[in-house]
């Protein structure tokens, strides 16, 4: 069974889809063609949402990327409103089950596959949505370009809405190296997602193009809309640093080790006390044999430890015996019985310092949003206070550093590192605790965000992982030293401190803002002219 194709003017009148996806305005009016089967449609919005997952960590295939949009192109060339959105929905539907698997290894023993295929379901809605939009941006001069600000605006929205948003997934987080990575230390994750949608919606007007057996002026222009993206990040690959500018710090990660249980890990808080603690004290000693230098600074990870009341006889004589200041990843009870997930600033001999707040909690874990109704879904409803929400900017003057703080779920998030950063931070430091979600694939995404932040930014990235991986990344997103998962180990390692403000920082979250108008901008434009086309035509048909 095919799908029907309606008279030209009827498609004007109701539509702008007889303009391919991803083609060019000023391209000849294309030959009709018979349309394809449905279901080649569906397969093929289905194997483009593999694809785009197979260029995510822990995969080093950036280039897929681009492929995957030039496939979702071709998917919906030609196609209405609800053809897109459909064949959107597959496709991000696909993609985010792949990518989101870690979420079944987490809750699936206990709560079964309804978490993970809930919220794959809704952040599938979101990409469905862009792409009812395809075809009305489709006929505007340079379409690949608008396509590609129109499909970016679901990950703005996705990212602050429901419950703070979930921005995990985003396109510019699977250029954590490769020719777009560049471009992030110009407009951060925005503008490498940008460049990589363009890149592949211009290869599938591209293709297009080429089958209609165009002049070549407009081939020239196709070609050119589907490589400077490429080009410019290639362009400016010179322009990424990772000198030093004010020195090196040598920096200690120790990495306790979790057992690998899942969502039993709620249980298992003296445990991962007593990792920490232990690898903290074989570090130590590995210091004192002179098997390793004596680093500047040691991170512990994410909720390492519990401190109540401010101190911790144990952790005293931890830091005591490392002999240097250390950044203690700690659920961090104070008097008015509040919880942080903080990072404490612990001095030898001086105890606890200066406190950081994680900023953004992970909704139905960190804190309970809509609690009556979460209680539905989520396993700790019930035994989960709300912690408390940092409003500071995670910077510590620490070992003549100013180092800047981010905990796990921030590197997400695009405000948090770039405070830090503005805030005068020389160093980028994010300790998490990816044990809950096993051996899969959750740590190295996170890992991948890291990489493309210390591009962003211009800083080097030290990654302080529970039971891994943990890593020191450079300031071009190259990872020197690292571990494995489910390993007790630790290592030091020299870094560079930096001080120069790339441009995205100084564009700051004004990068994203005019994307997304642009790309608000580019949708009521389509819609507005598709209307008139409409219009137009059925006043033709009644002469």
């Amino acid at each position: 069974m095919t799908e029907s194709v309606p008279p030209s003017s009827a498609v004007r009148a109701q539509d702008p889809s007889d303009v391919p996806a991803g083609g060019d305005a000023a391209a000849p009016a294309p030959r009709r063609r018979r349309a394809l089967p449905v279901a080649v449609r569906l397969a093929a919005a289905a194997a483009s949402g593999v694809v785009l997952f197979l260029s995510f960590a822990p995969r080093p295939l950036w280039w897929l990327a681009p492929l995957a949009f030039a496939g979702l192109g071709l998917t919906v060339r030609g196609r209405r409103t609800w053809g897109s959105a459909g064949y959107g929905f597959v496709f991000g539907l696909t993609f985010n089950l792949l990518h989101l698997l870690w979420i079944e290894d987490f809750l699936g023993v206990d709560f079964g596959p309804w978490p993970w295929l809930a919220l794959s379901g809704v952040l599938a809605l979101y990409v469905a949505l862009a792409c009812a939009l395809l075809p009305w941006v489709s006929r505007l001069p340079v379409a690949p370009v608008w396509m590609a600000l129109v499909f970016l605006l679901q990950e703005f929205a996705r990212s602050r809405w429901p419950a703070n948003g979930f921005p995990w997934g985003r396109i510019g987080f699977s250029q954590p190296e490769g020719a777009f990575t560049p471009l992030a230390s110009l407009g951060g994750a925005p503008l490498v997602g940008l460049a990589v949608v363009t890149c592949g919606f211009g290869m599938a007007g591209l293709i297009t193009c080429l089958r209609l057996r165009p002049a070549l002026p407009a081939v020239l222009r196709a070609s050119a809309v589907a490589l400077v993206p490429l080009l410019l990040g290639l362009v400016l690959r010179p322009t990424v640093g990772t000198e030093a500018e004010n020195g090196t710090r040598s920096v200690a990660i120790v990495q306790g080790n979790a057992p690998n249980v899942g969502i039993q890990l709620l249980g298992q808080r003296e445990t991962l006390r007593a990792n920490t603690l232990s690898e903290s004290a074989r570090l130590a000693q590995r210091i004192d044999d002179g098997e390793v230098p004596r680093p500047d600074l040691v991170v512990w990870p994410e909720t390492a430890v519990d401190i109540t009341g401010g101190h911790d006889p144990e952790v005293d004589r931890a830091v005591a015996d490392l002999g240097v200041p250390t950044l203690v990843g700690s659920l961090y009870r104070g008097a008015n019985g509040k919880t942080d997930n903080a990072v404490v600033t612990w001095r030898p001999g001086e105890g606890p310092g200066d406190r950081y707040a994680k900023q953004e909690l992970v909704p139905f874990a960190e804190y309970v949003p809509m609690r009556p109704i979460a209680s539905w879904f989520s396993p700790f409803v019930g035994n989960t206070r709300d912690m408390r929400w940092g409003t500071e900017a995670g910077v510590t003057d620490v070992a003549g550093t100013r180092v800047g703080l981010a905990i796990c779920y921030e590197a997400a998030y695009d405000y948090p590192s770039r405070d830090a950063v503005d805030a005068g931070a020389q160093l980028i430091v994010l300790p998490t605790n990816n044990a809950w979600f096993g051996d899969g694939e959750m740590t190295y995404q996170q890992l991948a965000m890291a990489r493309v932040r210390a591009v962003e930014h211009g800083r080097a990235v030290v990654v302080a992982a529970t039971s891994g991986v943990s890593a020191v990344v450079q300031p071009d997103g190259t990872v020197t030293r690292h571990t494995d998962m489910y390993e007790a180990t630790s290592l030091v390692a020299d870094v560079p401190l930096r001080t120069t403000t790339t441009l995205a920082d100084r564009l700051g979250a004004w990068t994203e803002y005019v994307l997304v108008g642009a790309g608000v901008a580019a949708a009521i434009t389509g819609i507005v002219l598709g209307r008139r086309r409409g219009a137009a035509g059925g006043a033709d048909r009644t002469r």
